[in-house]
């Protein structure tokens, strides 16, 4: 496991290992999308990844998907992120923003005007959405974009990246991936534009590669991530070709210089190679478990690196379960097993309760 524990360069940012925790959507965060003093625990717990990136955080009211998610588009928002941030730093750790926009993976139930989501065509997730009184409610047929509608949500990434930077956030991950709005216009299954961001893979590309482009301009690239799922189903996407499109992907983001892609993988280890070998900077990897293990284990994150296909590897449930995760690997385990139930919502338990190993041990 000596591999794990390795400093790499990421960005801007020296990573003292190579144990990334995975964005993970928790639904605690209080009215307004406000991070909570609890979030600060929580986040502050895990300090002892080489890089923790939080949960989707929304650039705009419309970028909204799920209850109880925070934001970064308000000034009171920023306040609050400050104290995550203060209570990381202090414990040691690094922490990034992930910036989610869900498109149209939202409803008009979460937005002050019940507006109706955004997406870059008029085509349904057929997924629904949890709310607390009205039960699970349909997502409806989104609100094709204009061309003034990308160009504002382009910009709300740009500012939400800014507010991050100010916030305290060490850098932003774009997330192009599950499904959400960036995923949107790459998909050819919930992408049928046929102006300069749909057709072709490369018109699809084009938000995508304006996100990044605005984000950089925002913050400088060596604070800027991207994720991304290729061939992903999650909620609803349906991709025809993913090696054509992510291989273009990766090309056009290149020359941008980002701090590092990182791949969420969905068992195709040739693809995840062939990225890897067209990717020029720093890669992530999220790894598939083997046939019959999931989540995915220290072991797995071993592997891709000593593959070549990582520089890092990203760990979503051993993090959220494993608050000292980097010391029970150098132990060997035992490992906590997660709360399912507790994934979404609640107050402190399943997330800042998970005793770590001297605590179980005392």
């Amino acid at each position: 496991m000596d591999e794990l524990f390795e400093p790499v360069t990421v960005g801007r940012l020296e990573l003292p290992n190579r144990l990334v925790m995975a964005p993970m959507t928790r639904s605690r965060a209080a009215a307004g999308g406000l991070a909570t003093e609890l979030a600060a625990e929580y986040y502050a717990q895990r300090a002892g990844a080489g890089l923790i990136i939080t949960e989707g955080v929304q650039p705009s009211v419309l970028g909204q998907g799920y209850v109880s998610t925070p934001g970064l588009y308000d000034r009171e928002q920023v306040e609050a992120w400050r104290a995550v941030t203060g209570a990381v730093h202090a414990a040691g750790g690094r922490i990034v923003a992930q910036l989610m926009h869900t498109g149209r993976v939202g409803h008009p139930y979460l937005y002050p005007d019940g507006s109706l989501p955004l997406g870059p065509s008029p085509v349904a997730s057929g997924m629904k959405l949890f709310t607390p009184d009205q039960g699970m409610l349909e997502h409806p047929e989104p609100r094709e974009m204009t061309l003034d509608d990308i160009a504002r949500t382009v910009e709300e990434f740009a500012s939400a990246a800014r507010n991050a930077v100010e916030a305290g956030f060490d850098g932003v991950e774009l997330h192009g991936a599950n499904g959400y709005l960036i995923n949107q216009f790459l998909a050819d299954g919930s992408n049928h534009r046929t102006d300069a961001y749909g057709g072709s893979v490369e018109n699809r590309n084009r938000f995508a590669v304006e996100v990044a482009r605005a984000a950089v301009d925002a913050v400088g690239a060596d604070r800027v991530g991207m994720r991304v799922s290729p061939g992903t189903p999650l909620n609803g996407i349906t991709e025809s070709d993913p090696d054509a499109q992510y291989g273009a992907l990766v090309r056009e983001l290149n020359p941008l210089g980002l701090a590092y892609l990182h791949i969420m993988e969905l068992g195709d280890r040739a693809r995840t190679r062939r990225l890897r070998e067209a990717w020029d900077g720093t890669l992530l990897l999220n790894p598939h478990p083997s046939a019959g293990s999931s989540p995915a284990r220290p072991e797995h994150g071993v592997e891709a690196l000593r593959e070549g296909v990582a520089d890092a590897v990203v760990f979503g449930e051993m993090w959220l379960a494993n608050p000292d995760l980097p010391e029970r690997i150098k132990a060997g385990g035992p490992y906590n097993e997660p709360d399912r139930a507790s994934y979404y919502g609640g107050d402190h338990h399943g997330y800042t309760d998970y005793p770590t190993l001297v605590a179980a041990t005392a």
